[in-house]
């Protein structure tokens, strides 16, 4: 190439860093859960480009071929196993939307899309871990009663744990939903209590009305205003609804790690917490089975398809829009006995 053709080549366009407010912006868009994970899919593909002495960015189509081919090979320390072709989807996506925040173009992944397609369906044949969806067991009706009767509903933790369940039941939320309500957020009027959450996935606040159970034993309102009665007796009138409660019964004071103070100071419970209280009282009533925290916002769906409940009414109150497409796979499912095209051949 000539000095003059040299000058007249156009260079290739440089990589175009945001700066740390609009990074900042542009992960506010997500759920926590997605950034934390996006931050080490990313640390690790960076990782292995840098042993790997490749060029991360922008990344070619048969470079995210070879490492999507090195993750279905390489067990994971935590597991022993090499990561699920779920994680392997979710890690193009934090690859994907990397590019985009630097202003680089979109890499191309169907190559590397077809390889975990292949990796999940030998998973499947050969009956290993990842070869199946994994999906939290569904709460129904039958399935909360069992766990309300293993609580002590004497206790602050009864009371805590029982609105937990029936609260998360009739409003059909996420774990980061329900953890995030605050005392005086629920507002009781004659025929219940009308809930304001913040939906995550929509991003939005929505209004959810819960009335009164024809049980006691399973009325959400009963065991909402009980959990809010104790609290204010506890010396609690505003803050988080949902809080650590030690085996003592109290409300547990900050936690601190080598002195410094970690998590919330106000003793709100996380998510994986609150997952973590669903998990237990699912042993303790002898359930097996994946169950956390979504099996709340499955059981509410599952039972209200099963009622014969409007989708579009089911969305509303479980913060769905009004066309998603997980809340219509529940009312596809239908009931596996009831519906099921076998009966009366």
């Amino acid at each position: 190439m000539t000095d003059i053709a040299r000058r007249e080549a156009p260079s290739a366009p440089a990589v175009r860093q945001l700066s740390p407010e609009a990074q900042a912006a542009l992960a506010a868009g997500r759920a926590d859960s997605t950034r934390r994970a996006y931050a080490e899919d990313r640390k690790a593909y960076l990782a292995w480009c840098a042993k790997k002495n490749e060029q991360p960015l922008p990344a070619t189509q048969n470079l995210l071929v070879e490492y999507v081919t090195h993750l279905t090979r390489t067990p994971r320390p935590r597991t022993g196993r090499p990561s699920a072709p779920s994680s392997l989807e979710r890690m193009l996506s934090a690859i994907t939307t990397m590019h985009a925040e630097l202003d680089l173009p979109k890499p191309e992944t169907k190559a590397a899309r077809t390889v975990i397609a292949g990796y999940k369906h030998q998973l499947a044949i050969d009956k290993k871990p990842g070869g199946k969806q994994r999906q939290a067991k569904a709460a129904v009706p039958t399935a909360l009663r069992k766990m309300l009767d293993v609580l002590d509903r004497d206790t602050l933790i009864g009371k805590r744990d029982a609105a937990m369940l029936l609260l998360g039941y009739s409003a059909a939320t996420r774990s980061s939903e329900l953890v995030g309500l605050d005392i005086g957020e629920p507002v009781e009027c004659d025929e219940g209590y009308l809930v304001s959450i913040y939906r995550v996935k929509m991003k939005k606040f929505t209004e959810s009305a819960i009335p009164y159970g024809k049980t006691p034993a399973t009325c959400p309102v009963r065991a909402l205003r009980a959990l809010i009665e104790s609290m204010r007796e506890a010396g609690r009138t505003d803050g988080p609804l949902f809080v650590r409660i030690d085996r003592h019964g109290r409300i547990a004071p900050p936690m601190k790690r080598r002195g410094k103070p970690i998590g919330d100071p106000s003793g709100r419970l996380t998510p994986d917490a609150a997952s973590d209280v669903i998990e237990r009282l699912a042993a303790a009533a002898g359930f097996e089975g994946r169950w956390r925290g979504h099996s709340l916002r499955r059981g509410f769906a599952t039972a209200a398809q099963r009622g014969g409940a409007p989708m579009i009414r089911v969305a509303r109150q479980g913060g769905w829009a009004d066309n998603s497409t997980s809340l219509a796979r529940y009312f596809d499912e239908g009931d596996p006995w009831e519906d099921n095209p076998v009966m009366g051949l």
